[in-house]
């Protein structure tokens, strides 16, 4: 149980709900703070204001998937305040307050290193990861199928990147029958995509590649399929790109050029939101108890 533990969630969408309740059912007290469109109703569960929370009792803050913005403000679904995490919040905590982000970025490293608060991006995590991948790729898939007019068996598709997204991704559309090519750079990637019997290529040969695809998927988080890989594909394909905002993709270009670019982020959250946020809270509790422990 964590009867013991104060944990602030900050902003997020409608997969925090989720972790809300598994939080509150593990009796820790949550203390919300962006949330000024819904009522809860449970007693461990007060909604605040950042400026009127007395950060010195917080044992743990919760940031939304995407974190901040570069100034640090929070996305909230849930509230049309804006909201910002700040140096000066952060002092305030215990020595022990750990920060949960899924994703971090250069403003939420600085403020943990200029106030000696371990800043946790939760998506590096290896176990989040790979369950977050499962309703990422049925996400992807229906998206694939509701964008394209022919079907997805029989279709050449190009996955860029071959990590933990990757790889459930080429198993989830390989199974219904898509001709799929990963890209790749590790030669251990290589040899797993051998082993699932699909084709693969290395990363700089893409643009030779993608003249053949019907679908690329990209869940690379830097500029790969620029305008050089987009000028080589055909008006009819579809580009699919989940990686984190600015993407991996050209979308000018691409809109330029009459091909279809969707920078489709935060899938999970909009397809399968209790399952997605069942998985952040589930991992949560698992920290937060060692963070009880270590109190005690």
């Amino acid at each position: 149980m964590l009867n013991h533990m104060k944990v602030l969630i900050i902003g997020g969408d409608n997969r925090y709900l989720e972790v809300i309740k598994i939080l509150t059912l593990r009796q820790a007290s949550v203390f919300v703070a962006g949330y000024e469109h819904m009522t809860f109703e449970h007693p461990n569960i007060t909604h605040c204001v950042l400026t009127e929370v007395n950060f010195s009792k917080i044992d743990a803050i919760l940031l939304p998937v995407p974190g901040t913005d570069i100034n640090g403000e929070v996305e909230a679904t849930y509230s049309n305040e804006i909201i910002k995490l700040t140096k000066d919040m952060l002092e305030k905590t215990p020595e022990h307050c750990v920060i949960y982000t899924g994703i971090t970025n250069t403003y939420l490293d600085n403020l943990g290193a200029k106030t000696n608060r371990t800043v946790l991006p939760l998506f590096k995590r290896d176990d989040i990861a790979i369950y977050n991948s499962m309703p990422t790729a049925e996400a992807t898939l229906q998206l694939a199928i509701e964008e394209t007019d022919v079907t997805i068996h029989g279709s050449n598709v190009m996955i860029v990147g071959f990590g933990r997204i990757g790889i459930t991704l080429a198993r989830y559309f390989s199974a219904i029958g898509a001709n799929v090519t990963i890209t790749a750079r590790n030669p251990a990637h290589f040899a797993r995509a051998q082993e699932m019997g699909l084709n693969a290529i290395p990363t700089g040969r893409i643009e030779e590649a993608i003249i053949d695809m019907d679908i690329c998927i990209n869940t690379v988080p830097f500029l790969i399929i620029n305008s050089d890989v987009i000028a080589n594909m055909g008006t009819s394909s579809l580009i699919i790109d989940l990686a984190s905002k600015p993407g991996g993709t050209d979308f000018d270009y691409a809109s330029k050029q009459g091909i279809k670019a969707i920078h489709a982020l935060g899938l999970p959250g909009k397809t399968a939101p209790k399952t997605a946020g069942n998985i952040i809270g589930e991992v949560l509790v698992t920290l937060l108890m060692e963070i009880d422990n270590g109190k005690q």
